[in-house]
């Protein structure tokens, strides 16, 4: 029970009214009932540049858009800096459209947490989380909100037979220092478009921290029967020299263990941060073929695209205008299948693949 000083007992009714989404949110959970047959998401928002890509994306009208990290471009150390970026989000009217017609979730790459590339070290995360937190509408009493390091979280949208679990994960607050390559590595990498970071060899290490992994395998003991493990960094990415799960080869096996040992079927990663969309796939040495869609970015876009072993169609197949990702689900089938697809600024599909939900779950 809410109470109220005399004074404010006349407007007490208003303002119960202004807090139930608030307290309704709190008390509901991880939990939505409403299915979900269209899943919209996306990266890299430039929050001063145009954003055309809004209207190809409202025209789709997704059931939820997840947003995949560098949703501003703060680059700041200084608390003020995220108010008024975020702000300029706000105002925009593709994403006010956006905002009130879907569901919307997010999780943070660097440039929303801090500055290009940080990790654990990085002295301002608290300010930023607050920011976040604040921009985004989390509920004070969430578990997210409670909890002492960074802002991963999951929820499940369905009944039995239509569920999906979308899990955000952190890939900041944690993390461990990136290895590089030497200074003429770096120089002979330049031309083709490759970063300056190799995996390293410390397995103490690590990306997501002991808290999360412990939190994300309880999670992955969750049933669903679709699980979207949205991960600012790609997974699967190989070879770029960039930031990716491949820089903590130790930390990429633990996922792929955790999948086989928790007999967690029906896992896709999406992903952001590259300027550049693609599809990947890794099918050996896994419970069953792991598939990732990159969508980077709605307003950010690379020139010359790294090589990657772990691209799908061939060492062409990537798009560095604005995109955004989508995936359709039709759970009438008998074995329900899954578009996934990159779209353009107009709405066009430049890549598709269509899956089956048998695809991915263990052959055994």
């Amino acid at each position: 029970m809410i109470h109220f000083p005399a004074a404010l007992r006349p407007c007490r009714y208003a303002i119960y009214i202004s807090l139930l989404p608030l307290l309704l949110s709190c008390r509901a959970g991880q939990e939505h009932s409403r299915t979900l047959h269209t899943i919209a998401f996306g990266s890299c928002v430039m929050q001063g540049e145009p954003q055309p890509i809004w209207d190809a994306v409202n025209a789709a009208q997704p059931d939820l858009f997840v947003f995949l990290g560098d949703n501003i471009y703060a680059d700041a150390t200084n608390p003020v800096a995220w108010q008024p970026k975020y702000a300029m989000l706000g105002a925009e009217p593709g994403f006010v459209q956006l905002r009130a017609q879907s569901l919307l979730a997010a999780t943070w790459d660097d440039h929303d947490y801090g500055v290009n590339d940080a990790g654990a070290e990085f002295a301002g995360k608290d300010a930023a989380r607050a920011a976040f937190f604040s921009f985004w509408g989390e509920p004070p009493l969430s578990s997210r909100r409670l909890r002492a390091d960074g802002v991963y979280s999951a929820s499940i949208y369905g009944a039995p037979g239509q569920r999906v679990q979308l899990i955000l994960l952190d890939t900041r607050w944690n993390r461990s220092p990136l290895a590089r390559v030497g200074d003429a590595e770096i120089e002979a990498r330049r031309p083709l478009g490759m970063g300056p970071y190799t995996a390293t060899i410390d397995e103490a290490t690590t990306l997501l921290g002991a808290t999360q992994w412990q939190w994300l395998e309880a999670q992955l003991r969750r049933p669903a029967e679709l699980r979207l493990i949205a991960t600012s960094i790609p997974f699967l990415r190989a070879g770029s020299g960039w930031e990716s799960w491949t820089n903590f080869p130790a930390e990429q096996q633990r996922m792929i263990n955790l999948i086989a040992e928790t007999e967690a079927a029906g896992v896709l990663f999406i992903s952001g941060d590259t300027h550049h969309a693609q599809f990947s796939l890794r099918s050996e040495a896994v419970p069953y073929p792991l598939w990732e869609v990159n969508s980077s970015g709605l307003t950010e876009n690379a020139g010359t695209i790294a090589p990657d072993s772990s691209r799908v169609g061939g060492a062409d197949q990537w798009y560095n205008d604005d995109n955004y990702g989508l995936i359709q689900v039709d759970w009438s089938a008998p074995d329900p299948t899954l578009r996934l697809e990159i779209r353009d600024v107009n709405n066009g599909v430049v890549f598709s693949q269509t899956l089956h939900l048998s695809d991915l779950q263990n052959a055994q």
